[in-house]
């Protein structure tokens, strides 16, 4: 049965204000996410309770200015460097087979979060030094995101932007060639369920296979966002624990063990279904009316 491309950057740009609002919902358990993975706190429900006590309200949207801005940018670029990947490997299929399988899908996915990361490394690493910094933290306080930039680049200079960016390519190539190629295989398999065509599908349909892409893609990559978080935490000159990967690699496991890669999974995923359902229901219903 024909299935229909995933939509171009073109389509996704009107549904971009619908994403930054769901993105904008999830904050309060990012920052929770990020100070267990950080702080070595256990419970996230006591995490949150500290934050809410002791820092307010607001301050579960602590560096939520970088990445809300940059969402509409990071949307255009994968989109569109799937969309120019996925052309590249098609031309490579016989005649007439113009349907991507799943591996291309993959591959094309992974490529486009590769050219994403040079985008969202920079980002991150931003929003991880705000959102980690509390008046008990041993954390380097900032004013806000430009104070930010201008301490990391006169603290690290020009590449310290990147860093943590080893694990910030790893996580970003597995997560957006999941996202791609599970959500095509899920899509398929409700249309070839019974429905009459992609278009056809239920948005509670849409918004399960979305909402599992999502949970799934986080719990297969979240060591590796564990240690990206743990790099782009860390502090300057003689304050810096981790000089590689493998430094931060090896001291998660000798701390923790391997529940030291996991910490903080629990509220990730809880954000991870909604947020990816909501996006994909977007997705599917901006394509309707093109």
């Amino acid at each position: 049965m024909e299935t229909h491309p995933i939509p171009s950057a073109a389509t996704l740009s009107n549904a971009t204000k619908e994403i930054i609002v769901g993105a904008a919902g999830g904050q309060p358990f990012d920052i929770v996410k990020v100070r267990m993975q950080t702080q070595n706190d256990r419970h996230a429900l006591q995490v949150a309770r500290n934050i809410w006590v002791r820092e307010g309200s607001l301050a579960f949207y602590k560096g939520s200015l970088s990445p809300l801005i940059g969402v509409g940018t990071c949307i255009g670029i994968v989109y569109s460097s799937f969309d120019i990947y996925s052309r590249a490997l098609r031309s490579l299929n016989p005649q007439g087979h113009d349907l991507l399988s799943l591996k291309q899908m993959y591959l094309a996915g992974g490529l486009a979060g590769l050219t994403n990361s040079l985008i969202s490394g920079p980002m991150e690493h931003i929003r991880i030094r705000l959102q980690v910094q509390s008046p008990n933290s041993p954390y380097q306080r900032y004013t806000g995101v430009y104070d930010c930039l201008r301490t990391i680049l006169q603290r690290a200079g020009p590449l310290g932007i990147y860093r943590g960016q080893t694990a910030t390519m790893a996580r970003e190539f597995h997560s957006y060639g999941i996202w791609f190629s599970l959500y095509e295989f899920l899509m398929r398999q409700m249309i070839r369920g019974g429905e009459s065509g992609r278009e056809q599908l239920a948005r509670w349909k849409v918004a399960s296979c979305g909402a599992l892409t999502g949970t799934v893609l986080w719990a297969l990559n979240y060591p590796f966002d564990v240690i990206k978080s743990k790099m782009q935490a860390d502090g300057f000159g003689h304050e810096r624990q981790f000089l590689t990967t493998w430094d931060a690699v090896r001291h998660t496991w000798c701390i923790s063990g391997w529940r030291g890669f996991v910490r903080g999974l629990g509220p990730t995923l809880l954000r991870a279904g909604p947020v990816s359902a909501s996006t994909f229901v977007v997705v599917e219903e901006v394509r309707k009316h093109l």
